[in-house]
């Protein structure tokens, strides 16, 4: 069986906002020690007025539903009644369809060009291999050549990888899309 995510949207009283917020990251403390509980987020009202939005991941329906039954489940919703006078709506979806789209709907956009990801990781990669070899080679003259090679590659790959290529693919946005 595979994982579910169950969306929900809900309206807070007006002036109520923050009692629901809290009741709300509340009962997804309590749904975190729920059986095949996986994952869970709350998502404020970008401006006033709007609805608070809860994803709910689960390992198997199973799980979801014996977590929406629990006493505990029922409990946080009643408290979630008196600062919401709004019925919940629920969207249930297969966690392994919400990976193509963000709606769960539509096809994913296409990759790009093998050739253009290969260039931007290359445009990162030359100046940053090149700094470490220039800066740290010297210090590291007495050491084997493939313990060398392996000390530059520990610091090479996690700089590219979590510091350069996320601001790379960023700036270069435009030209992986052509």
């Amino acid at each position: 069986m595979s994982q579910v995510t169950r969306i929900v949207h809900r309206r807070a009283n007006a002036g109520c906002e923050t009692q629901y917020e809290e009741l709300a990251r509340g009962m997804l403390e309590a749904s975190s020690k729920a059986k095949g509980y996986r994952f869970s987020t709350l998502i404020p009202p970008r401006v006033e007025g709007e609805q608070f939005h809860i994803v709910q991941i689960f390992a198997t329906q199973a799980d979801l539903d014996e977590w929406r039954q629990s006493d505990v489940s029922h409990e946080w919703h009643e408290r979630l009644k008196q600062v919401s006078d709004h019925p919940p709506e629920y969207r249930i979806f297969n966690t392994e369809d919400l990976w193509f789209s963000a709606t769960g709907l539509a096809l994913p956009p296409k990759p790009p060009a093998r050739w253009r990801m290969a260039f931007v990781i290359w445009m990162g990669i030359f100046p940053t291999a090149s700094f470490y070899v220039y800066f740290l080679f010297p210090w590291l003259v007495d050491i084997p050549f493939l313990l060398k090679m392996f000390i530059a590659t520990v610091l090479i790959v996690p700089t590219m990888y979590f510091g350069v290529l996320p601001h790379l693919l960023r700036w270069m946005g435009w030209f992986l899309k052509r």
